[in-house]
């Protein structure tokens, strides 16, 4: 017996499961995820289905023949040819690795890695109280990470304090200045902001640097391909602007 290597048919036209998975690729990231799973692809296969069957019934009524159709697929075809045309023209650059290597030399201001800090912190509204929990953490007797689970009003108790790496101009100044200050490992003095009063334990404190070349290559060609794509497309605009400047019309109003 013939093994079936497809899902669904109707009439000659086979659905397969690589049908099935392009379509859910072709989806944005949202819906994406929504489909990527056995319920997700029977709906997507039912729905491929479906319009397998408005296709047959569309061509048995010959509504391909009628001139609102015929109208409709003149415009697509239009629009796809604008479209195609434009992509010839930003297809023909190429990027050598002279001029990446050239803009990388001239633009190491844009390659930069900012000065950071990956802290935690506990948050609470007395400064009493801020000292007493940051003695108890010095003396051994509770963790930062427990503390924070247990005395911080800030949401990130959950994670022990935890806030992540940020740069400067992230936080509030006052907190921002503690952080940058504040020795790796050690627990701060509290510090007064607007919340109330934190505790800071820096985990790491990452200087400002620049970036290698290898480590920006990719940003590097993506803005020379932006600006090479730009300027073809700006000459081949000109190019027909002057081409078809004595049928060009445009009404600016009075």
């Amino acid at each position: 017996m013939t093994e079936m290597n497809y899902l669904a048919k109707i009439g000659d036209k086979e659905i397969t499961a690589q049908d099935v998975e392009f379509a859910i690729n072709s989806l944005d990231p949202y819906q994406k995820q929504q489909f990527a799973n056995e319920e997700g692809r029977k709906r997507i296969l039912d729905d491929l289905i479906n319009q397998e069957l408005f296709y047959l019934d569309a061509k048995e009524n010959k509504l391909d023949e009628e001139e609102n159709f015929k109208k409709e697929m003149e415009l697509v075809k239009i629009n796809m040819i604008k479209q195609y045309a434009i992509n010839k023209v930003l297809a023909g650059i190429t990027i050598t690795e002279d001029e990446k290597k050239k803009y990388y030399e001239e633009n190491q201001d844009q390659f930069k890695k900012e000065e950071t800090v990956h802290a935690k912190h506990i948050l609470v509204d007395d400064e009493s109280k801020a000292k007493e929990i940051a003695e108890k953490i010095n003396n051994n007797e509770i963790s930062f990470e427990d503390a924070a689970k247990k005395y911080s009003s800030c949401p990130s108790n959950m994670n022990g304090g935890d806030l992540g790496e940020f740069s400067k101009g992230q936080m509030v100044p006052e907190f921002e200045k503690a952080a940058f200050e504040q020795k790796v490992g050690e627990v701060s003095e509290p510090v007064k902001t607007q919340f109330g009063y934190h505790l800071i334990k820096v985990e790491n404190h990452s200087k400002a640097s620049q970036l290698n070349y290898d480590e920006v290559q990719k940003d590097i060609n993506d803005a020379l391909s932006y600006n090479k794509q730009n300027e073809a497309f700006m000459s081949k605009l000109n190019e027909l602007t002057e081409k078809y400047k004595d049928i060009l019309v445009i009404n600016k109003g009075e």
